[in-house]
């Protein structure tokens, strides 16, 4: 067989993008710091800038860990989407402008990657990403948009709206179809290549069990931005959440978990802008690795590890609330920011019948797919380094119903709820669910598995109509004082399992609450259409703020009723910020948008809020020394005929428990609750060791004449707290059988005392 001719070498060519140079000689050279080999070309191929001529070495590089990560030599980039046919990675100076763009070289598992060996930390980039762009087909590739990448750790720069941002000729007739070459660069906010060095001290998780957990939802701007101690520069920031008299407060008052509302980086809407208005709640995220930039005095992602540090050292657990069910790309008119220009077909759930249009399960606009393995991993990578590099202590979910919703609906044992559970990280975090969306199927309320706890808005809905007055509500009222057993008692779930609250940053505030019929959302700028309208509120006469002192003080002792349940009921209380003294959103119930005075914490606290304060702290206090208000077990109410106790049971005015015909009396109001402390503690068979208490709850407009039970192991019963009297600080003794007048809307709260043995 003949052979082939040899063939003559190659010429290399320059082409725009890059420039193959040959095989060099190795030359070596030698001065005064030594002796070094000179390899001109083998470790990196140079690519040639677009437009100035410079050159940047990259390699093959891994396609692992996805995002970009320095190695303390060069960084690593790696980047998802399985429908692109070319990646590019822009690279950018302080000033925002483009000078160097470098085509991803390989691609494995759908992983697009190479390396830089001179790149360090504190470099700005982001990436255009080819591909068709057809929408029927669910592909929306365009790259004359910029795009930020899906793990970037850090984003620097603004949001400015613009039409460049979308994909999409927006003039056109043919809406989303026809594509859109505007460079979008100049518009977007840059990713920054981080170092994550950081030394923790010695600060460290102290993880607090469920059944001592009291959680409060807060905000990191609202939260600071008024407060006096915060220096001006470091308000509504992480430092500024920091800052020792805000963990001194937080700490002093018996908080052991702050819940922080979205701090993952997001982005105003454009409509809010136009309106000058912003997304003040942050569900409108950009990045699920990244802090969000204007929380940042410092510019550097050590200030939000700083935080966390502080407190940690006051023993205060960190929370965050997330947003993995959407993004703020919007439907199929929105713009291209990241995700849906690197692979829609991938990250979003689309209309199988039409993949132009979006799966809209979250109201927003379009819905995260956790059914797709790599938009699987993308949330649990997240939720990770948020809990390992960041230090967090657990996560509130965002529309969970969501995360574990299938193409077919909710499903338990989705893959998403399947890896949190199996997950040696995520295991061990606090797990919270907001258990429902606005898809099919999406009130899923108790339908989570064993390890999350959830928001538990028919405690909310039930308390807030029982000391309203509404009719025929005490039976509802006694399973939610209960742990909510009807939901959550299956499964090996415990009382924890229920976060009870009254409110949360989504509707009225205490104070609102109690003096608003309506909501009042004029600064909103829809016409009164948004927030709800379902508030289960009372204004007690007039509406808004008066000066008729008997008004008043029935709000605050409405007030203090609402806390007193909120904090004596079996569960996860979680308080929201500022309703400890009375903070008022001027009866505005839908405060997203207003980054302003309404929804900022208000730090002048008059003697009304002092009050107010000082009586949460004891009513924390009191829940702290009571464990039996927080049992790791269920109510039931049945006597353990061998033990010959009830853990709970059920008291009429006249002192005798209930009957089946009391149960159904819809106007009654007012009930006794007496919480057995030798009730079994755990599955072992013995007497529990906990002080036994007695609660009056009277929601009635009239006084009550309560008659206070016997008790055979007790001689009397010690006066501890009167929602009427809540200066009374000191502590009375009462016999069995004596009547006590429970006072028109009231709880009152007493201590077992005990025979001498």
């Amino acid at each position: 067989m003949a052979k082939a001719p040899p063939k003559k070498p190659v010429k290399p060519t320059a082409s725009l993008d890059t420039q193959i140079k040959p095989q060099a000689q190795v030359d070596v050279e030698v001065n005064e710091q030594g002796v070094r080999l000179i390899h001109p070309y083998s470790d990196g191929e140079l690519v040639k800038n677009f437009d100035s001529g410079h050159k940047t070495r990259v390699r093959e590089g891994l396609p692992v860990p996805l995002g970009a990560t320095w190695d303390g030599l060069g960084v690593n980039f790696a980047i998802f989407s399985a429908n692109a046919t070319k990646v590019e990675l822009c690279l950018f100076n302080d000033d925002g402008e483009e000078y160097d763009r470098i085509d991803l070289p390989e691609y494995t598992d759908e992983v697009w990657h190479g390396y830089l060996p001179d790149a360090r930390p504190g470099l700005l980039y982001g990436y255009r990403v080819h591909g068709p762009y057809a929408p029927h087909d669910g592909h929306r590739f365009n790259p004359a948009k910029l795009l930020l990448d899906p793990y970037a750790k850090q984003i620097v720069g603004d949001l400015k709206w613009d039409d460049a941002l979308f994909a999409y000729d927006m003039e056109s007739d043919k809406k989303d179809l026809h594509i859109d070459d505007r460079d979008s660069a100049q518009f977007l906010p840059k990713c920054r290549v981080i170092d994550p060095a950081f030394s923790w001290s010695r600060s460290r998780k102290n993880p607090v069990p469920w059944e001592h957990t009291i959680i409060y939802e807060t905000h990191v701007r609202g939260y600071t931005m008024r407060h006096p101690a915060v220096p001006e520069h470091l308000r509504g920031t992480f430092s500024g959440m920091s800052t020792p008299q805000i963990v001194d407060y937080i700490k002093s008052l018996g908080i052991t978990s702050i819940e922080l509302m979205p701090i993952h980086a997001f982005t105003d809407d454009r409509h809010l802008q136009d309106n000058g208005l912003h997304n003040y709640w942050g569900y409108n995220t950009l990045s699920f690795f990244a802090p969000h930039p204007q929380y940042m005095a410092t510019h550097t992602i050590s200030e939000f590890k700083q935080m966390i540090a502080a407190l940690h050292a006051a023993e205060i657990e960190v929370i965050l609330d997330v947003v993995y069910n959407h993004t703020a790309e919007g439907n199929e008119l929105g713009p291209t920011l990241s995700f849906k220009g690197i692979d829609n077909a991938s990250y979003y759930r689309l209309m199988p019948e039409n993949k132009r249009y979006y799966i809209n399960d979250t109201g927003t606009g379009n819905t995260l797919n956790l059914s797709h393995p790599r938009v699987l991993q993308m949330v649990t990578d997240s939720l990770r380094y948020w809990a390992t590099e960041m230090q967090v202590d657990g996560f509130r979910f965002d529309l969970a119903t969501i995360l574990g919703r299938e193409s077919y609906g909710f499903d338990e044992g989705c893959g998403f709820l399947d890896t949190c559970r199996q997950d040696p990280i995520l295991s061990q975090c606090k797990l919270i669910a907001e258990p429902w969306d606005c898809g099919p199927g999406g009130y899923q309320v108790g339908g989570f598995p064993p390890g999350w706890v959830e928001w538990n808005d028919r405690f909310r809905d039930t308390v807030r109509q029982f000391w309203r007055g509404d009719e025929g509500q005490l039976a509802q009222f006694t399973t939610r004082l209960s742990g909510s057993a009807d939901i959550f008692n299956h499964r090996g779930r415990k009382p924890y399992a229920s976060v009870n609250f009254i409110t949360a940053h989504d509707g009225f505030t205490l104070n609102d609450l109690v003096s608003y019929q309506d909501k009042h959302n004029d600064e909103n700028g829809e016409g009164g259409q948004d927030g709800t309208d379902n508030n289960i509120s009372a204004n007690y006469g007039l509406e808004g703020e008066t000066d008729d002192p008997a008004i008043n003080e029935l709000r605050v002792r409405q007030m203090r009723n609402m806390l007193a349940t909120l904090f004596f009921s079996q569960g996860t209380p979680m308080l929201l910020a500022g309703d400890e003294f009375a903070r008022s959103q001027n009866g505005n119930n839908n405060g997203y948008c207003q980054d302003t005075p309404i929804a900022w914490v208000n730090w002048e606290i008059g003697d009304k809020g002092k009050a107010l304060i000082l009586f949460t702290y004891r009513l924390i206090a009191l829940r702290k020394r009571f464990p039996i208000l927080h049992r790791g077990r269920f109510l039931t109410g049945e006597l353990h005929e061998k033990l010959d106790v009830k853990d709970v049971s059920w008291f009429q005015p006249n002192g005798e428990e209930m009957t089946d015909e009391a149960w159904g009396d819809a106007h009654a109001k007012c009930i006794g609750m007496l919480l057995d402390g030798r009730a079994q503690p755990t599955g072992l068979m013995r007497y529990g060791s906990l002080s036994t208490v007695l609660l009056l709850f009277n929601a009635a407009h009239e006084d009550v004449v309560f008659t206070l039970p016997s008790v055979a192991h007790g001689q009397s019963w010690r006066h501890i707290l009167d929602t009427f009297q809540p200066d009374d600080i000191y502590e009375h003794s009462f016999d069995f059988g004596r009547e006590y007048k429970c006072t028109s809307r009231t709880v009152v709260l007493f201590e077992l005392m005990s025979l001498p043995k």
